[in-house]
């Protein structure tokens, strides 16, 4: 079968990649693997940090005097800088070097996370959470981007995104079992000083095991005008998000917000087509592939996030299940998420991505749609622990090749805008997704409500009606996503460009 054509969306790379047999063999080839360790580890605090403070919140609450209304600012605060920045991180990473961009952002996220275990107030508390979330913004693509840079044979990497992939995407479960063993057994303020132990670790791995880049021809230069339009266009698009679980969609807060938004990043995408050096130059998410991967990224992490919240408050709320033992109850999940990527993995190769991802998106589908059967009486192993590990070997298989995919061929001066567009990707999907379902499920249950009167048996029961409504539109998201995957995804196996670090069908 002739080899196609390299689609000419495919940025050429000014300085190309080592690929397979070419890859290097020298000290910092020999350490890679102990620096995948560090990435991850430097991952993880990030992304279980969304999902740890979220069980510490009523200790919190209690502690700190603030009331319902101010406890969403503790995961807003998190979120909005996290958010609208990580495009700024990672074009900051291309600037002046992934490995310092990756130590500084984890000694900022150290300090901020000692000052919010500190905290001595309400708003002492907030403000750490947003300087996480700014230093958040930066370390997370630069450990996407050294990832994606220190893997280039094909098959090394793929197991290298399958590690990342698992911990991606069940770091949240991860922080859930974690923020309910430090909060029941130590004290709230551990859920933030437990970062220490992770970035520090991450930080001397990183001095020891990460080696400075080498210059590559072209230095990418900061596009100032498209930052701060993808800045505020990003913090709009969260803020609204966020006003509104709190004010409701009518109100000019959220929906006005959500508009700018948009408005913003419709501006900034036709500013990438004119800036002599765009913050994130378009071929990156236009070649078919990798547009498909991030199509993949976009349903995923719109889903992932609604998968927890709802889970945990069923589990927590109907079964009643303490903290420790609801993060427990995700354990199966975690353990299908690890062994999927493996086995993607294995079939990318040989056939590529266009059966891969779908399959696992629709996996995970079908795990959702199985979670809408659960009610008052439902097992935890014959009813919740079947569509778990359904949900977590859907996610596992097509997480892991996605974020691979969606960073392969990227020139390398280019790969932290790529990570940072994953991270924004995944970030700014799961705050408006939440924001959506949360209004799905209070629909359900308010009518339920109306309907069948005020008991307490019957708000139980509403409640369950409000979690199965939210798992049928998650659902509904995630076989529409295989489905446009499916169709945008090429042919055949993905292999490498002799000529450049370009993915291309065989």
């Amino acid at each position: 079968m002739p080899r196609p054509q390299v689609p000419d969306v495919s940025p050429a790379p000014t300085e190309a990649l080592p690929q397979g047999p070419a890859a290097p063999h020298g000290a910092a080839h020999a350490r890679r693997w102990w620096a995948l360790v560090v990435i991850g580890l430097a991952q993880l605090m990030v992304v279980l940090d969304a999902t740890i403070v979220n069980i510490a919140l009523p200790s919190a609450q209690e502690s700190l005097h603030f009331t319902d209304g101010d406890r969403q600012w503790i995961l807003t605060s998190y979120a909005l800088p996290f958010g609208s920045l990580l495009l700024l991180g990672g074009r900051l990473a291309d600037l002046f070097g992934r490995r310092q961009a990756f130590l500084i952002g984890l000694a900022g996220f150290a300090v901020a996370s000692a000052a919010g275990g500190a905290a001595t107030s309400f708003e002492m508390l907030v403000a750490a959470r947003a300087g996480q979330g700014v230093c958040g913004a930066l370390l997370a693509p630069a450990a996407l981007s050294l990832l994606t840079t220190t893997f280039t044979d094909p098959g090394e990497r793929a197991k290298a995104f399958s590690v990342f992939g698992v911990i991606a995407g069940a770091g949240g479960a991860i922080g859930l079992l974690l923020g309910g063993v430090l909060t029941q057994y130590l004290n709230w303020r551990y859920c933030l000083y437990v970062n220490l132990l992770f970035a520090l670790g991450a930080f001397l791995g990183g001095l020891a095991v990460l080696s400075r880049p080498l210059r590559t021809a072209r230095r990418p230069r900061l596009d100032l005008p498209g930052t701060v339009v993808v800045s505020i266009g990003l913090f709009a698009l969260v803020f609204g998000s966020a006003n509104a679980e709190t004010d409701g969609w009518a109100a000019p807060s959220a929906w006005g917000l959500l508009v700018a938004g948009l408005l913003l990043l419709a501006v900034f995408v036709w500013w990438q087509t004119k800036a002599a050096n765009p913050l994130l130059p378009l071929p990156v998410v236009l070649d078919r592939n990798r547009g498909a991967s991030f199509l993949g990224i976009l349903v995923i992490g719109c889903g992932l996030m609604g998968i927890f919240l709802f889970l945990t408050y069923y589990l927590q709320l109907s079964l009643g299940y303490s903290a420790l033992r609801t993060g427990l109850a995700f354990l199966p999940m975690i353990g299908a998420m690890g062994i999927a990527p493996v086995i993607a993995a294995g079939l990318v190769p040989k056939v590529g991505p266009r059966p891969v991802v779908p399959t696992g998106l629709l996996l995970t589908a079908a795990g959702l749609a199985r979670l809408t059967a659960l009610d008052l009486d439902s097992d935890y192993v014959t009813g919740v622990l079947p569509a778990l590990v359904v949900v977590g070997a859907g996610l596992g298989g097509a997480m892991a090749p996605a974020i691979n995919l969606a960073t392969f061929g990227v020139a390398a001066e280019d790969s932290g805008a790529a990570s940072a567009a994953v991270n924004t990707t995944i970030q700014v999907g799961g705050s408006v997704s939440v924001a959506l379902l949360n209004t799905v499920s209070t629909d359900a249950t308010s009518q339920h409500i109306a309907r069948h009167g005020g008991s307490e048996a019957t708000v139980a029961e509403a409640a369950l009606r409000g979690y199965a409504a939210a798992y049928w539109w998650s659902a509904a998201l995630f076989a529409a996503g295989a489905i446009i995957c499916s169709v945008v995804y090429r042919r055949g196996r993905v292999d490498v460009d002799p000529n450049g670090s370009h993915a291309i069908p065989v």
